[in-house]
């Protein structure tokens, strides 16, 4: 049973990750393509977005192969075979436990190390993507706002990387407005920073107060466009960017490091150890619910309808102590009741399966119409 449940965990688990991924990789795509990125990195950024997709479809998969594992059972009679050698529904669960805790493990390794790690590299990602100057003004045809108060326009790009009939407004000092023509562009790399050096243009310059302008014309002129990239150099760390291992040793650290609080360092451990707890409770009640009942040659939609209803229960208590831990973080253990109350679920339909009154009912129903 346990080598059955764990060939259709894998499957399973392929086919939601592969359609969870998909749609999140499409929005990347139109996002990261429409900024200039190339396919290299669509495909990096969507690779990094896999640990946390994997992550969500976890418990669902283990769900979905314990329901299917055991309807097989029963539609081939294995199921019955194994209740006739005396196999009580306890006995049956072992394997279901087995199988849990394996997929917990692996959640375990995701939520711990995988998944801050991908967000970690992510968010680095992006910042360098947000500071790329190609990305960012190599944009012919369009009006860009690289930065608040600044505004750019490039007729055309030559294949030579020119940048042809530059346009390039600075507001961000009111009282020394500048806007900048040339007829040619060239983006220049340095150890300062990205430089843009313009040829043959004109700098015009409005000084308030007094509406003063002030025209100079260059053959070659500068502008530092790096400036404009060091708003979010300095950014502070998430903590779901931060492995499980650093934010339980990091201590009063952390809290200057990414200006959290100590309920809130305690509420992200605590999200990291219940959330792996979730993929044996769903194969658990699964089971559980399946287990519920005789044979019915109808098949077994009422214990998957009841399966489903219970892991609505659950995950309807996941959503809500996340809500109320987000708004007061030392609340806290409060995370760990979705698992409790899964567990509790489960445990009631094992018992409701194996009450003795059930089976001497049934018999009587049996020896009645015979």
């Amino acid at each position: 049973m346990l080598s059955k449940l764990m060939a259709l965990f894998g499957f399973f688990a392929l086919v939601l990750v592969s359609v969870y991924w998909v749609n999140r990789a499409v929005l990347l795509f139109d996002s990261l393509i429409s900024d200039g990125q190339t396919a290299l990195v669509v495909l990096e950024f969507t690779a990094l977005t896999l640990p946390y997709v994997i992550r969500i479809v976890l418990p669902v998969a283990a769900f979905a192969a314990t329901i299917y594992a055991v309807n097989r059972l029963d539609q081939d009679s294995e199921l019955v075979v194994m209740r006739a050698t005396g196999a009580s529904n306890w006995r049956l669960a072992r394997s279901v436990v087995v199988f849990g805790l394996i997929a917990s493990v692996m959640m375990a390794a995701l939520v711990n190390v995988l998944v801050p790690a991908a967000k970690e590299r992510l968010a680095e990602r992006r910042q360098e993507v947000a500071q790329d100057v190609s990305a960012r003004f190599l944009t012919e045809g369009s009006f860009q706002h690289p930065a608040t108060g600044v505004t750019i326009y490039i007729r055309k790009i030559s294949e030579l990387g020119e940048l042809e009939d530059l346009f390039l407004a600075d507001r961000r000092n009111p009282a020394r407005a500048t806007t900048y023509t040339a007829d040619k562009a060239l983006i220049v790399r340095s150890d300062s920073g990205p430089k843009l050096v313009m040829l043959n243009g004109m700098a015009q310059t409005l000084q308030q107060p007094g509406d003063r302008l002030a025209i100079t014309r260059f053959a070659n002129f500068t502008y530092d466009i790096g400036a404009l990239l060091q708003s979010n150099s300095n950014r502070k760390r998430a903590l779901d960017e931060i492995g499980t291992l650093e934010l339980m040793r990091a201590g009063s650290q952390l809290s200057a490091l990414t200006g959290a609080t100590p309920d809130q360092i305690r509420l992200e451990v605590t999200r990291r150890i219940s959330q792996p707890l979730l993929a044996p409770i769903a194969a658990l009640i699964g089971f559980a619910a399946m287990m519920i009942g005789t044979f019915s040659r109808f098949g077994m939609w009422r214990q998957i309808t009841l399966a489903i209803l219970g892991l609505i229960a659950v995950q309807a208590l996941q959503n809500s102590v996340e809500s109320v831990t987000t708004r007061d973080p030392s609340l806290w253990p409060l995370l760990y009741l979705p698992a409790l109350g899964g567990g509790l679920i489960a445990c009631a339909m094992l018992w409701w399966s194996q009450r003795p009154w059930r089976v001497r009912g049934a018999r009587a129903v049996a020896e009645g119409g015979a």
